[in-house]
């Protein structure tokens, strides 16, 4: 939609295609109905690509500010949350609304509920077949997305034509999507459904301190949806529980000021209840804290830091916020997102291996990759 409007001010004929019924779907769904627009802290070592730096160029050159001030033009009130997250006040329909304005006023052609069943290259354009009929356009914009959320109309399309015509891609996977375990991990987990706490988790070198979420299949929250885009099958997973409180101080200062209480009661002024005592449980602890040493206190304070888990998998894109890897941006020009073995063929968005953290930097993608090459089309 940002695309075509671009292209279309620019003096063009567009013609946007659309399998659904409406457009914007994932718009009206994301942020609990109020749409994460962007945040303020766009920068790209905060996207996950094969070649990171290639998402710079669009978006140094159409930026969170110039969609804000797209936001603020339309009248839409918004309001910032944590970690520079931009959400509407009111409903995500206010960006669907505002992106259709700028089709309406532009002249962009709409047709959805338009399958397309073939594409090929005709001279310097191309031809499509499409259940409205045949279409030939000097320009192809792909802008499918990726495989996230099936059940919005998500499918591998987009990829599929990047093959057809050639071009490489990298392997996809589920991203931004909560973490499962095995039943025999899971197991003795489960009476920790829907326990949340404030604190962070680790792979490797790569660390969220936000919040996390124990479900009834492993673990959710931004934390966990953060780092399920850095984790791969196998990984180890580190869950600190506490945040910033010191467990081990905490523990120590509670055995001097109240010595006859058990651990679990300790742990509960820095813990949910239940957490408390699932820790307790896998400490083996008994008696009083009066009894404990230091080193045994130390035991459960690495619990509480440094959780190990090996989570076996994902919930997979019928959850999945976002899709990683997909066109390769080796294959595509960075300043305008053409391909560059195809001429006229560009590939904006999800489909293209640019990937970036929860909390609006997806959508700023969007945004700025759908400038980069309406202003090219």
């Amino acid at each position: 939609m940002f695309c075509a409007a671009e292209a279309a001010r620019r003096g063009k004929t567009v013609l946007l295609i659309e399998a659904g019924a409406a457009v914007g779907e994932k718009i009206r769904i994301s942020g609990g109905g109020r749409c994460n627009f962007t945040n303020l802290g766009i920068s790209a070592d905060r996207y996950l690509s094969q070649n990171p730096r290639f998402a710079l160029s669009a978006l140094k050159r159409f930026t969170q500010w110039d969609f804000i001030a797209r936001v603020d033009a339309a009248g839409i009130a918004w309001h910032e949350k944590t970690l520079g997250q931009l959400f509407c006040d009111g409903s995500a329909k206010q960006i669907i609304a505002m992106l259709g304005k700028d089709l309406e006023d532009t002249g962009v052609k709409l047709w959805l509920k338009t399958e397309i069943s073939d594409i090929a290259k005709a001279g310097t354009g191309f031809h499509l077949a499409t259940s409205r009929g045949a279409v030939t356009a000097q320009k192809l914009v792909i802008a499918c997305g990726g495989k996230s959320i099936p059940k919005m109309g998500a499918s591998s399309f987009g990829y599929k034509i990047a093959e057809q015509f050639g071009l490489a891609l990298i392997d996809t996977r589920p991203g931004l999507v909560p973490l499962t375990f095995a039943e025999q991990e899971l197991e003795p987990l489960k009476p920790l459904a829907g326990v949340a706490v404030t604190g962070s988790v680790s792979t490797g070198k790569t660390r969220f301190d936000e919040a996390l979420l124990f479900t009834h299949r492993g673990l959710s929250g931004p934390a966990v949806l953060q780092i399920s885009s850095y984790w791969r099958e196998g990984d180890l997973i580190s869950v600190n529980l506490s945040g910033q409180t010191d467990a081990a101080a905490h523990l120590r200062e509670m055995r001097g000021q109240a010595g006859r209480i058990a651990l679990r009661t300790a742990l509960t002024q820095i813990l949910p209840e239940r957490l408390a005592r699932h820790i307790e449980a896998s400490s083996g602890m008994t008696g009083n804290l009066a009894d404990q040493s230091n080193a045994k206190l130390d035991q459960v304070a690495q619990l509480v830091h440094d959780w190990q888990m090996r989570p076996v998998g994902t919930e997979g894109y019928r959850t999945a916020e976002v899709t990683l890897g997909g066109v390769d941006t080796d294959a595509l020009d960075a300043r305008t997102l053409e391909a560059k073995s195809v001429p006229g063929l560009y590939f904006i968005g999800e489909v293209v291996d640019v990937t970036g953290w929860l909390g609006g930097y997806n959508f700023q993608w969007a945004w700025s990759s759908g400038w980069a090459a309406g202003q090219a089309v």
